[in-house]
């Protein structure tokens, strides 16, 4: 299960873009609460604290408590807008979670054991086709990551949906068992030789001794 993390936030009395900018010149980051059949909130959050978070791996599925209001919201980090020049984060969209509510949300996953890996030990590259699984779950035990094994991994084997472990209780969103990562090989490339330089050309023959000019009688 997941770990909460707290966020205090500070309630904001007003919504629309004058009113985010007024948030943002403040030196806050505007937010919004939204969902669980309830009218969204509106928050300003401290940006070290954000910055903090979305530097953390995996902040797509870590429950929040976000406390401040009426009384403490469980939530989900759904959307961030960022400064097209500064990349400092400008709005952020919580989820709010309801006990028993079954939730999409994308799980990490974390890899292990490469250092043992044969193939990965013999100049094998793992290539990963997803860093995190999307799956649904119920959103009081949101995992906080799945663990690949590549410890028995060798060339050309594949890390797929059931090698992952701690994926009780939840259900991936793509109905197979889908391929997460690959042990691909080294690529030889070969260096062919240039073809040796022609040979030489023969060396002229020598020009024949002019004759001499004949005598007149």
């Amino acid at each position: 299960m997941a770990n909460v993390v707290t966020i205090e936030a500070e309630v904001r009395a007003r919504s629309g873009k004058g009113a985010a900018r007024a948030t943002r010149r403040a030196g806050k980051v505007p937010a919004v609460i939204y969902g669980g059949k309830q009218e969204p909130n509106l928050i300003e959050l401290d940006p070290r604290v954000v910055i903090r978070e979305l530097r953390k791996p995996g902040w797509q599925s870590r429950l929040y408590e976000i406390t401040g209001g009426a009384a403490p919201t469980r939530a989900l980090i759904r959307g961030v807008q960022f400064h097209p020049v500064s990349d400092a984060p400008e709005h952020v969209d919580f989820q709010r979670l309801v006990a028993g509510q079954r939730i999409k949300v994308a799980v990490p996953v974390h890899f292990e054991n490469d250092g043992i890996s044969p193939g990965i030990k013999r100049g094998a590259v793992l290539n990963v086709v997803r860093h995190a699984v999307e799956v649904y779950c119920d959103a009081d035990h949101i995992p906080e990551q799945f663990t690949a094994d590549l410890g028995p991994l060798d060339f050309n084997d594949n890390v797929r949906w059931h090698d992952l472990k701690g994926t009780q209780n939840v259900k991936p969103v793509i109905d197979r068992d889908f391929v997460v990562a690959t042990v691909v090989p080294p690529t030889k490339i070969e260096v062919v030789a240039e073809a040796s330089a022609a040979p030489a050309a023969a060396p002229a023959k020598a020009a024949a001794p002019a004759k001499a000019p004949a005598k007149k009688g």
